[in-house]
């Protein structure tokens, strides 16, 4: 996993972090999935590619019960933090959870739909999978 450093700040009204708490809520997100052993944890810079966003998490679950544990936790952490979710979806199902954190979107699924849907393929063009082998 590439380390990023932490910076202090926090969200705006628009759900956009200010660029030095950036990485500080990137950290926090990656610590959340790693505490409860979140599988496969990969980042991937989309600054360049798309305005929706700045970062995407990707991780897998072992379960749908793991899935949700663990959107649950980065949930948690982060309004701990003082970083209120913009939106969460899949809950109920817990194959697919999306955690709409601004500037850092949180994807947490279970492998075969992570597989399915190749999101780290889809957005990491040119190589820019920041986990990539």
């Amino acid at each position: 996993m590439q380390q990023v450093t932490g910076m202090k700040g926090k969200q705006g009204k628009s759900g956009r972090v200010a660029p030095a708490a950036e990485d500080e809520l990137l950290e926090l997100v990656i610590a959340a999935l790693e505490d409860l052993k979140g599988v496969d944890v990969r980042v991937i810079d989309v600054r360049d590619l798309t305005s929706i966003t700045d970062r995407m998490v990707v991780a897998s679950g072992t379960s749908t019960r793991h899935v949700k544990a663990l959107a649950e936790n980065v949930e948690l952490k982060a309004k701990q933090h003082g970083y209120t979710p913009l939106g969460i979806e899949g809950e109920q199902t817990a194959e697919w959870v999306l955690l709409d954190l601004g500037d850092v979107v949180v994807h947490v699924m279970l492998p075969e739909t992570r597989s399915f849907y190749g999101l780290e393929k889809l957005w990491s063009v040119g190589g820019r999978d920041s986990d990539a082998d």
